[in-house]
């Protein structure tokens, strides 16, 4: 049996972060000492890593519940896992369409904005009216036909 603070460090997960997961259900409770202490094994452990390796990935905390599920289920179907994981890369491919919008807009406000003494900047405009760049500049494009 270990403390927590030797599975935080063994883990590399902050006492607070394993506490939490405690709290939502991805951790089960652990003993306690004589003392109140919490005690943990290797599995919790095992655990721990499983948990901060599918968060590094981007999962979120459900989506690590479901996989720890399949995880413990020996009669899971692979196919299953799969389509936890395949879901996350489309979330992903989303996050990823919508970053670089956002880098097309910020770098079309940089270019406009003359970065000079004067007060007007397209940048704050861009803010104060909540319209993209993008938009605004297909919207004020000559129309090539």
């Amino acid at each position: 049996m270990i403390n927590i603070g030797i599975l935080s460090r063994q883990a590399d997960i902050s006492a607070k972060t394993i506490r939490y997961y405690e709290s939502v259900g991805l951790m089960p409770e652990p003993a306690r000492g004589g003392n109140g202490y919490r005690q943990y094994t290797e599995m919790d452990l095992e655990t721990l890593r499983f948990i901060r390796r599918a968060r590094d990935l981007g999962f979120s905390v459900k989506e690590v519940g479901d996989l720890m599920k399949l995880w413990h289920d020996r009669n899971r179907a692979s196919a299953d896992v799969r389509a936890i994981a395949l879901n996350h890369i489309d979330e992903i491919e989303q996050r990823i369409s919508k970053l670089k919008s956002i880098r097309r807009t910020l770098i079309n406000l940089t270019e406009r904005c003359h970065g000079d003494d004067r007060p007007d900047c397209p940048i704050l405009d861009d803010l104060v009216k909540g319209e993209s760049a993008e938009t605004r500049w297909l919207r004020d494009s000559p129309r090539k036909g």
